[in-house]
């Protein structure tokens, strides 16, 4: 707990959280979805939904126009949300919406192009001032990131960077020199979606990632249901499902998403974290 009198940055909140649960042996569900999907207010909903529901951190995406690591599925709601003019603007108001009745941290999940355009500064500034805890940016190398993050340390909010199975050490120790929050461990190559297994070598990816950094690790990318769940939560410190939860969204409205979170929140929390192991 802070000291009286001073309060704990974004990324110490996000941090704090996921430690605590790995100190207590239970990994984390992230939980993603579309801003302004089915539309804002229901997008608002569905957020609201997931962190009743059980999800320990709730990753926000802004739609974007050409969203690079994203399925049919995602896109198809991306596409939806900018159709009925979903902009950053937006997302950052339904994220201080969000904030201001959850405890759950947020995180953005957003392309540089986005950060660019806004300029770093002033995305930075913005999110603590949503009390988003921090922002991935899938498509910004930790080398290439200077700029981000200076001024993601000046707000206090997490720069998270993707580690791939093709990442060398190299590259593996700058994310782990780079990124606060959690480090996110990308289960596939491919584009978000549905998958019937898991894919192969992610376990060792996440272990390689260890060796660069204490920071608390999640995968995600390909994570569809809630025994690929379970299976994750045996290695990593946190599984990341999007496309399943975004998919049941728009199949089975609030009820059926909110379902879908807590069975994936059981199979994440009954089997634990590599701490206590």
């Amino acid at each position: 707990m802070p000291e009286r009198g001073t309060t704990l940055a974004p990324v110490e909140r996000l941090e704090g959280r996921l430690r605590r649960m790995r100190s207590q042996g239970r990994a984390a569900l992230v939980a993603y979805g579309v801003a302004g999907y089915p539309d804002l207010a229901g997008s608002l909903d569905a957020f609201r939904a997931m962190a009743d529901a059980g999800a320990d951190v709730l990753e926000v995406g802004p739609p974007f126009s050409d969203p690079l690591i994203d399925g049919p599925v995602i896109q198809r709601a991306v596409t939806a949300a900018l159709d009925a003019g979903t902009r950053l603007d937006d997302v950052l108001g339904l994220v201080a919406d969000l904030t201001a009745g959850v405890e759950v941290p947020v995180v953005l999940l957003v392309y540089y192009n986005l950060v660019a355009h806004r300029g770093p500064e002033r995305f930075a500034a913005e999110l603590a001032a949503a009390g988003a805890c921090g922002a991935i940016v899938p498509d910004l190398p930790p080398e290439e990131a200077g700029e981000w993050l200076a001024a993601a340390g000046e707000h206090g909010v997490a720069p998270v960077f993707l580690a791939a199975p093709t990442s060398t050490e190299r590259r593996l120790q700058a994310v782990g020199e780079a990124t606060r929050g959690f480090v996110y461990a990308q289960a596939s190559l491919g584009v978000t979606g549905l998958r019937a297994a898991l894919a192969a070598g992610i376990e060792g990816l996440v272990a390689r990632v260890r060796a660069h950094t204490d920071l608390p690790v999640c995968a995600g990318i390909g994570v569809s249901n809630a025994e690929q769940a379970a299976a994750v939560a045996r290695f990593a410190d946190g599984a990341i499902v999007g496309t399943a939860l975004v998919r049941r969204l728009g199949e089975g409205g609030l009820d059926g998403l909110r379902d879908l979170t807590t069975e994936l929140a059981a199979a994440v929390h009954t089997v634990g974290s590599p701490a206590e192991r």
